[in-house]
């Protein structure tokens, strides 16, 4: 059951993944800009770029920054494991 599941999220972030569709998601200001921009040779569309990538990162530095927080203060410390003390035959 288990090997089934893994392969049907494997087989949907592949789907995702393959079937991928480029969008025009800029306002109607923003895309005249840079275009005009591009066409005289500015190097304005770069930078736009990089405002953009900066503006996608910022989520997911943030949730993995809160991530890495919430795992050093919650972590198992001294955890006492019962273990038997005499020795195991693996024979």
């Amino acid at each position: 059951m288990k090997g089934i599941k893994k392969l049907l999220i494997l087989f949907a972030f592949g789907f995702m993944t393959l079937s991928a569709v480029e969008v025009k998601a800029q306002c109607a200001m923003c895309t005249t800009a840079v275009e005009s921009n591009n066409k005289s040779g500015a190097s304005t569309t770069k930078g736009i770029n990089h405002g953009i990538m900066y503006l996608l990162a910022a989520p997911y530095l943030a949730v993995a920054a809160v991530g890495f927080i919430w795992y050093k203060k919650y972590r198992r410390k001294n955890v006492n494991l019962n273990i038997r003390p005499e020795k195991l035959n693996l024979n």
